[in-house]
């Protein structure tokens, strides 16, 4: 059963000619979103591209997000935390190679480096520290 439009309104939205949704399927609840000038540009510019209004890019954006259990913004940041690790370990391993280069160098040249021993562990905490973070990659697939 079709409900009719009130007085004064039509059936179909003036903005976008589409007629109005069934009553059963309307959204009762209100949640008010605060934003920044960026954060409300770039979704309004978003939401206009997709042709959609923002609070129903928002919606479908929100729920999209929700149904995805593998993209949660827990899972990304944990993903971005061990990107991050990984770039870290790989800095570390850079610097104690080029630490192992020259304790090398000294070594072929005649000498024995009193940073052995320390350069030696670096090596063995770097080596750990990707190993870590790969096992943790890992365990996420």
């Amino acid at each position: 059963m079709e409900v009719p439009p009130r007085s004064g309104a039509s059936a179909a939205s003036p903005s976008t000619g589409r007629k109005r949704s069934p009553q059963k399927s309307k959204r009762a609840r209100i949640c008010n979103v605060r934003l920044n000038d960026d954060e409300w540009s770039r979704l309004t510019i978003a939401a206009r591209t997709s042709r959609k209004s923002l609070p129903a890019y928002l919606v479908r954006a929100g729920l999209a997000a929700a149904d995805d259990s593998e993209n949660t913004a827990a899972v990304i940041a944990d993903h971005r935390d061990l990107i991050a690790e990984l770039f870290a370990a790989r800095r570390h391993l850079g610097q104690v190679g080029n630490n192992l280069n020259q304790i090398t160098r000294a070594i072929n040249s005649g000498g024995q480096p009193a940073e052995l021993d320390a350069v030696v562990s670096a090596v063995r905490r770097a080596v750990a520290r990707v190993q870590a973070a790969t096992d943790r990659m890992l365990e996420q697939d």
